[in-house]
């Protein structure tokens, strides 16, 4: 698992769907500093210990923010999801815009209270 993994995978994202992963890369990248970048299960991911902690993908019509959980979407507000799809596991942002700095830091820290981080 490396971080030229994630770098072959942007790479070969058409815009601005790379871009806006690229800016969601950065953040984790900033607000998980030492974790362990690569792939998994074919998508990029941030790992700490060896547990998943928060990963990314891309997709037609947008881009995802997979907590590698089945439950802490559901667990934190619910007004900080509104206007975003999203399933038990994965929020779906759009494609052409940064994903917001609050939520993503938001989802991380909830991520690594629920592992025990």
């Amino acid at each position: 698992m490396t971080a030229a993994e994630i770098d072959a995978y942007l790479t070969a994202l058409d815009e601005p769907h790379r871009t806006t992963l690229t800016q969601l890369r950065e953040l984790l990248a900033e607000l998980l500093p030492g974790a362990d970048q690569g792939l998994s299960y074919a998508v990029p991911v941030f790992k700490r210990d060896g547990t998943r902690v928060a990963g990314f993908s891309a997709a037609a019509r947008h881009v995802s923010y997979l907590p590698h959980s089945g439950t802490l979407l559901a667990s934190i507000d619910p007004g900080l999801l509104d206007g975003y799809g999203w399933s038990k596991g994965a929020l779906r942002l759009p494609p052409d815009a940064p994903p917001p700095r609050a939520l993503i830091e938001t989802l991380v820290a909830a991520r690594l209270d629920e592992i025990g981080a």
